[in-house]
């Protein structure tokens, strides 16, 4: 045999040998591929997780179907969508729940992280459905109202001492009404409105709001210097009107016919303690004689009598007769003579 029969005899040989080699080696290859994918495995037998950023919630218990979506092995995920996370216990909570949790809640209730594929965001924050009703809302609301109400003519402001608290109220649902009332209030420059809050036709809270009330108030002041005994007019005295924390007196008169009791300054703010009404002149004295008449259509008597108090024209005084010595109740004209009052 010569060297190029050698060769084409050796080619033979390791042909031979090649070809079941590469058989053998594509068929392992291809049932690896097909049965030992990790992600194919995983999802057959075990979870995925996916957590969203945040999610609001209607109940207060929380469970692991509620806020996050879970797909996988039926049986898997059915006892999956029960495990507890928790409670929102106070209105308005947030409650922050991550990876590493939601791990722990699973492997206590048999299902281990191996069999566990999370997607998603690291953590979640879970909120609970609700409704809030702001302080300012219940103060705009009671403002309202009382403008409504007021009846007194001289309240002219009215301004919220405070504001109360929001109103949370947690899984709200139906038609929400606040309904406004005022109460009695102890102090005089106060108004108080409650307000009542009803959620589905049920009363759930209530909220105060006070107000402290401003009054016009008017007020005479002098224009210019005035001396005692002077009668007040409204040459020398303006009427001004300010605000006040009280109303105005209901007997509050114009002072115009008084007179100052004593030198008032320019400016001076009138007082009941400072002007009074004109004096009238004495008409009679004591022990003094006077004459008594008696007058009617068609007639006139006369008679001396003696007053037995001072008196003014208009005032009643006692004065006994002269003829008769009988003390009688006499009312005092003008020009000083008297008149039984009968």
């Amino acid at each position: 045999m010569n060297k190029r029969e050698n060769q084409k005899a050796q080619r033979f040989r390791s042909a031979r040998i090649f070809i079941p080699c590469t058989f053998v080696i594509f068929v392992l290859v291809c049932h690896a591929s097909a049965n030992n994918t990790p992600c194919d495995v995983k999802e057959e037998s075990g979870l995925k997780v996916y957590l969203p950023r945040e999610v609001t919630v209607k109940d207060s218990q929380l469970s692991l179907g509620q806020v996050s979506i879970i797909r996988g092995q039926a049986s898997l995920v059915a006892k999956a969508n029960k495990i507890a996370l928790g409670q929102i216990s106070v209105p308005g909570q947030h409650v922050i729940i991550d990876r590493p949790t939601v791990l722990s809640r699973l492997a206590c209730n048999g299902i281990p992280a191996l069999k566990v594929t999370m997607t998603g965001a690291k953590e979640i924050t879970v909120k609970r459905q609700q409704r809030t009703v702001s302080g300012r809302e219940f103060v705009s609301l009671a403002s309202s109202f009382l403008k409504s109400r007021v009846s007194h003519a001289s309240v002219s402001q009215w301004d919220a001492i405070g504001k109360p608290k929001d109103l949370v109220i947690p899984g709200a649902s139906g038609e929400m009404n606040l309904s406004p009332r005022l109460v009695r209030s102890s102090v005089k420059n106060q108004a108080r409105v409650e307000i009542a809050v009803f959620c589905g036709g049920k009363k759930i809270g209530i909220r105060e709001v006070v107000f402290r009330l401003k009054y016009n108030h008017r007020q005479a002041v002098t224009k210019m210097d005035i001396a005692a005994g002077e009668v007040l007019s409204p040459e020398n005295v303006r009427v001004e009107v300010k605000q006040s924390d009280a109303p105005e007196p209901a007997d509050w008169q114009l002072p115009y016919g008084l007179i100052a009791k004593r030198p008032l300054a320019a400016g001076t703010v009138l007082r009941s303690s400072i002007v009074g009404p004109l004096e009238t002149p004495t008409v009679v004295k004591r022990n003094q004689s006077v004459v008594i008449r008696v007058e009617r259509p068609g007639f006139l008597i006369t008679a001396v009598g003696k007053t037995m108090q001072d008196g003014k024209a208009g005032e009643c005084i006692k004065v006994r007769n002269a003829d008769s010595q009988r003390i009688i109740l006499a009312r005092i004209n003008e020009d000083g003579s008297v008149e039984p009052v009968l």
